[in-house]
């Protein structure tokens, strides 16, 4: 609209100048002077030039946030043929159920009336905000009974058009050239059996190669602006995802092309299915109404197809759970994940704490087959606080608390599904509070339980374990020497039967070692305890045998390399200000890392299992260290047998590889630092000579001025001169 006032403007100008001259009036200065009539060429008056205009503009935005088209839009048929009174009342019916399940546009609603009869036709037309919304309500309203007389038929309209235009003939489908794909475990077939892990710092995410025996990384891939918050590993490794305003994309191959995005506005979080093949996305939205709370939003995609399958929407406290104690990364009291997927390999089931109409807490299990409720009913469970699924089997640990001021007590279970079997139970009183720990290979169950005094003033700490591979399940007892001492941290060794304890109430708290395995007691048996250790956490190696004792937060980043079947440290070293430590998944290395909480020291370390660095990165605003998960191997007993027998003969031959690596990288660096020196060397040359001729030519150019340079001996001889600068008369005082 300015621009054409613009253009207005000039050709008003214009004409008004050329009613002068054509008057004959003799005019001086500015703009008349030079102005010729005939070079002017006025704007045509319908030409915009391209420049939309601010109503043009509004109109274009309106159309980019309506996502408009047959996809959104779902026909529901046998529905009632009610008349007109009834009407309003069915509309109103209708849209409750819809509006549930996704967003329904304000005129998005049309239910059809015969004119001649005056009632309705038996279905309706429902448009959603997008078209992954409407697939959803869709498939959930699918087979909805309405009363028993009437049951949704449901069909997208874009299903119904397709199928009005299929041809009476049949026609040969268009056969299309084959188009290779990007391997996505190209990662696993590395010669030299090297890792790969993503950083994330300022606008970049890198992927790197780990090249310890160098002591340096190989770049893979780089990008700036990947991401909008943060990235994250498949749990097998095959892809990585990123986070977007609109969504979450997937990336991977050689190359990290597209594989596949996934539809969710304004997403906060996201979590991946143990075996990959579902993507749960999470996001909030804050209520205008100061009062009322945030609504939340859970959609589960198919990974491959990127389709949603199924959406949870509501108010937020509906989806904090039984006994959400703490603030989860996505808002008040919400842990994450707040879905739980079973450990198993076909990601069969996948469940949450909920709560029914009544408010008591129930476990929701979900069958990923239909996305429904597993035998159409929850699990009625009265005061649950939380449940974890055992990582190997459909096996979960439920905890229920106290309830009626202590008479009933609180107790721990574990489930078996689908059969909803209880397998295994233990009642525990005087109850504090409860953390499962289950072992990585689902062997052991440990219960940590923290009980209250008879006076219920103070409280003190033990363990109760579960053998849940033996028969029967037995259960024993381990209560620390001092139980009054705070349990600071518990770990299993990943690949074994030991765990770590740190317990104390100081800055240097204790660390002991346990076994699951004694021989003569078959009860867990304490290896040894360390004193006085600046530790905040423990990390064990993925292949056990070998554990970080680290001093993280406030003890600036000590960190202890200790190996737990000789009971003796490695090591001891620093890294100033660290806050993460991780493992790689092969326990060869370990990566310790500074993160953007803290101003300075930003950046990451690699270590070997050893303790000793291997080469160090700074990088300022350094968010994200991501060693990149490996797909599971299963080469069997026999096989890891052998491996381990002649585990010499391989080694002899990855210690020449290694020395190759190393002589290779010497004679590279050799090579560098030669080419280093010559280009030095003919730099100074090149100087040197240009050096030469400059002077040639000031020489000429002296020669030219006539100046004659004499070579007469000069003394320099100092002398000090006294000068009177003033003299002033004063009368001395008697």
């Amino acid at each position: 609209r300015r621009a054409r006032a613009r253009l207005a403007s000039i050709a008003t100008r214009a004409q008004s100048t050329s009613a002068a001259m054509m008057d004959g009036v003799e005019r001086s200065g500015w703009p008349w002077d030079g102005f010729n009539i005939d070079e002017v060429q006025l704007p045509d008056e319908n030409d915009d030039y391209g420049i939309p205009s601010d109503d043009e503009v509004e109109e274009d935005v309106s159309q980019i946030q309506r996502d408009t088209g047959f996809s959104c839009v779902v026909v529901v048929d046998n529905l009632p043929q009610v008349g007109m009174e009834k009407y309003e009342k069915l509309s109103k019916v209708l849209r409750k159920i819809f509006s549930q399940i996704g967003d329904v546009h304000d005129d998005g609603f049309y239910m059809p009336v015969d004119e001649a009869s005056k009632k309705t036709k038996g279905f309706a037309f429902i448009e959603f905000a997008t078209p992954d919304q409407a697939k959803i309500a869709r498939q959930q309203a699918e087979g909805y009974k309405l009363d028993k007389n009437h049951t949704f038929k449901c069909n997208l309209l874009k299903e119904v058009q397709d199928l009005s235009a299929t041809p009476d003939q049949y026609k040969d489908p268009e056969v299309k050239d084959f188009v290779r794909k990007d391997n996505l475990y190209s990662y696993m077939l590395d010669v030299r059996g090297r890792d790969q892990f993503a950083v994330r710092y300022q606008d970049m995410t890198e992927i790197h190669w780990n090249e310890p025996k160098t002591g340096t990384s190989e770049g893979v891939y780089n990008r700036s602006f990947w991401t909008e918050s943060y990235v994250q590993w498949s749990p097998c490794g095959t892809m990585l995802a990123t986070v977007h305003r609109q969504g979450a994309q997937v990336w991977g191959g050689e190359e990290f092309s597209r594989i596949q995005r996934f539809g969710h506005s304004k997403i906060q979080l996201m979590d991946f299915s143990p075996a990959e093949k579902f993507l749960v996305s999470y996001s909030s939205q804050e209520s205008p109404n100061p009062r009322e709370s945030a609504t939340v939003l859970f959609n589960v995609f198919d990974v491959k197809s990127g389709q949603a399958l199924r959406s949870f929407k509501g108010k937020a406290e509906d989806y904090l759970g039984g006994g959400a104690k703490s603030a989860g990364p996505g808002g008040q009291g919400l842990q994450w994940p707040l879905f739980k997927w079973c450990q198993t390999e076909d990601d069969k089931y996948f469940a949450r704490l909920a709560r029914n109409k009544a408010g008591k807490t129930m476990i929701s299990v979900y069958d990923t087959k239909d996305m429904s409720l597993l035998d159409k009913k929850s699990i009625q469970m009265e005061n649950v606080v939380d449940f974890n699924w055992s990582p190997k089997e459909a096996i979960m640990c439920v905890y229920q608390e106290e309830a009626n001021q202590g008479n009933q007590p609180a107790r721990v279970s574990l489930i078996e599904i689908p059969s909803r079997t209880e397998i295994k139970s233990k009642n525990l009183f005087s109850v504090k509070d409860v953390i499962a720990h289950w072992h990585p290979d689902g062997t052991y169950l440990a219960i940590q339980v923290a009980r209250f005094t008879k006076t219920k003033k103070s409280s003190y700490n033990g363990f109760e374990f579960f053998r849940v591979k033996e028969r029967d399940i037995p259960m024993e007892v381990l209560e620390l020497a001092n139980k009054q001492e705070k349990i600071v941290e518990f770990a299993w060794e990943p690949k074994g039967h030991r765990f770590a304890v740190v317990h104390g109430d100081g800055a240097r708290p204790e660390v002991s070692f346990y076994t699951m395995k004694d021989p003569k007691s078959r009860q867990a048996k304490h290896l040894g305890t360390l004193h006085g250790r600046p530790v905040t956490s423990i990390h064990w190696s993925p292949q056990g045998k070998y554990v970080i004792i680290a001093g993280l937060k406030g003890l600036n980043g000590q960190l202890e390399f200790f190996n737990v079947n000789d009971m003796d440290t490695m090591a001891i070293n620093e890294h100033f200000m660290c806050t993460n430590v991780d493992w790689d998944p092969t326990g060869r290395y370990v990566a310790t890392s500074v993160t953007s909480v803290h101003q300075m020291e930003n950046g990451y370390i690699v270590w070997s299992f050893l303790g000793q660095q291997l080469y160090k990165v700074n990088r300022d605003r350094f968010f994200q260290f991501l060693w990149r998960p490996r797909m599971p191997v299963k080469l069997g007993e026999e096989r890891e047998a052998e491996i381990q027998k002649n585990l010499k003969k391989y080694s002899k031959k990855f210690e020449a590889e290694d020395e190759s690596l190393k002589s290779q990288a010497d004679t590279e660096k050799l090579a560098k630092m030669d080419k280093m020196e010559a280009d030095w060397k003919a730099f100074v040359e090149r100087k040197q000579a240009e050096f030469a001729a400059t002077e040639a030519q000031c020489a000429a150019l002296v020669r030219l001025s006539g100046y004659v340079e004499t070579d007469q001996d000069v003394e320099i001889e100092e002398v000090e001169v006294e000068e009177v600068i003033s003299t002033k008369e004063e009368k001395m005082a008697k």
